[in-house]
């Protein structure tokens, strides 16, 4: 069903977008990256959170780190992730194929700045084994996404 409310949801908002399932898991940012051919950077990772009886998501770069500061500086509290449970329940995508796209209730989604280091980025699409290629901007207008600065530069170098 959640491949499905995303297949939905992107023929509605961006019919020009294809759906890509791949034959190996796409759960994790490496496996993500693997499937895709890409960098973990160029991984849209969503992120489900909770400030009080808020419920938001973050779609960050793959290869990036929430900074708990920049995170309460911006949503105005500290940050809670969201358990697994809550998570399928909320956003109606199993845990590794969050994205922001078929919700099964409308949430906020914020995408952090991160993403913008690539004109091509890869989201899940409602199963641990499908994305979706998108540039960031319009990630930002199909799901009425804010941009906002919550997570710290990746790590470069070994």
């Amino acid at each position: 069903m959640s491949l499905e409310s995303v297949r939905d949801h992107l023929a509605a908002a961006a019919p020009d977008i294809e759906i890509l399932v791949t034959a190996d898991s796409s759960a994790t940012v490496e496996l993500a990256a693997k499937a895709h051919g890409v960098t973990p950077g160029q991984i849209a990772k969503t992120l489900s959170f909770q400030i009080k009886d808020k419920i938001f998501l973050v779609v960050a770069r793959g290869d990036a780190r929430l900074d708990n500061k920049k995170a309460k500086a911006a949503f105005g509290g500290r940050v809670k992730m969201l358990g697994r449970e809550e998570v399928e329940r909320l956003t109606g995508h199993p845990v590794g194929g969050v994205c922001p796209f078929g919700l099964a209730q409308p949430l906020p989604v914020y995408c952090d700045v991160s993403l913008k280091d690539y004109d091509i980025v890869i989201p899940a699409a409602g199963a641990t084994n499908a994305a979706v290629e998108i540039s960031p901007s319009r990630m930002v207008e199909i799901t009425n996404a804010e941009w906002v600065d919550v997570c710290q530069p990746p790590q470069t170098g070994d």
